[in-house]
């Protein structure tokens, strides 16, 4: 890998040091870059759930369409309260729910430089000498 870190594979187990092969089912990119220089065919590390005549497979049988809701039987199970504190926040950015991998890291890149005062760890918006759009936007 470009990082230098190496990941030992087994595609007799289906196992790639990372985790994704043996999580997700699906070849990760050690597995394709392991193939593409053995010149295996990666689709036959593919498991079975995620081909496509597997996931036709699933949708041929027929659905019965549900019943006019007032013909439903009352529901006499356990009441499920949820939460407060498990709720989202409407409010702001929505947080970021993706995982992270070694191209995301800042240590790859270039650290960030102001192009308004040339001194890095910031950007033009968050300058404090005054030059962001948002002090601009307040002056007036």
């Amino acid at each position: 890998m470009p990082s230098g870190v190496e990941y030992a594979i087994n595609l007799r187990r289906q196992r790639c040091d990372c985790g994704e092969f043996q999580v997700d089912r699906i070849p990760c990119r050690h597995v394709f870059a392991c193939c593409a220089n053995q010149r295996l065919d990666w689709q036959v590390y593919v498991h079975d759930v995620s081909k496509m005549d597997q996931v036709g497979w699933v949708y041929r049988a027929r659905f019965r369409p549900l019943r006019n809701p007032t013909m439903w039987l009352s529901y006499n199970g356990p009441r499920f309260v949820p939460n407060p504190y498990m709720r989202r926040i409407t409010k702001g950015r929505p947080r970021m729910t993706r995982f992270l991998n070694e191209m995301d890291t800042r240590m790859l890149r270039r650290p960030r430089r102001c192009r308004q005062c040339g001194a890095k760890g910031h950007s033009r918006s968050r300058c404090r000498q005054g030059g962001g759009s948002g002090a601009d936007n307040n002056a007036q």
